[in-house]
């Protein structure tokens, strides 16, 4: 009889808004404070909940979270993001390109990664990629937890991100130094 129950209550969601055409997704050049770093520029999508997205004006595509968040990030070539942790898992899928992961206190061990090859990152350790094919290439990365918490940068990364006119505001959004 349960299942019943729980078919009946699901039968009622419009799963339309639960679709994200990636045709139709919106990428933020903002999306986290040390895209202002040479190398570090790429673009982020919110597809499924916020993510840790620290652009305050991006939406994600899908609102509901149930436990995971996913982004996409297109970037190119040589390109990628500063070493940081999470306190939840992160997942990086890259879904073309070729990827340099980092990882370690100073980003010491590294792997690279293929098309749909994965690694899963453990919350407490700090973490990068980098794009190291020769054309533009898109990552996916799944967040665990409904709130994955914010980016944990570490003080080098918000000095030099300050230096190039980013800071993190009350919030924990991005925002040019004018803007603090």
């Amino acid at each position: 009889m349960a299942k019943d129950i729980h078919a009946t209550a699901k039968a009622g969601v419009d799963l339309r808004r639960r679709i994200a055409h990636f045709r139709n997704l919106e990428f933020s050049e903002r999306g986290h404070l040390d895209a202002v770093i040479p190398g570090n520029e790429r673009e982020i999508a919110a597809v499924i909940g916020g993510g840790v997205m620290e652009d305050a004006s991006h939406a994600p595509a899908i609102v509901a979270t149930d436990g995971f968040n996913v982004t996409y990030a297109r970037v190119k070539p040589g390109h990628g993001n500063a070493l940081h942790d999470h306190p939840t898992v992160e997942v990086f899928i890259p879904l073309s390109g070729r990827w340099k992961i980092a990882w370690g206190e100073n980003g010491e061990n590294e792997a690279i990664l293929d098309e749909w090859d994965v690694i899963s990152i453990p919350p407490g350790v700090n973490r990068s990629y980098r794009n190291v094919g020769e054309r533009e290439a898109c990552l996916l990365t799944i967040l665990g937890g409904s709130d994955p918490g914010r980016v944990i940068w570490p003080q080098k990364v918000l000095d030099e991100a300050a230096r190039y006119g980013a800071v993190l505001n009350e919030s924990g959004n991005r925002a040019d130094t004018a803007e603090k």
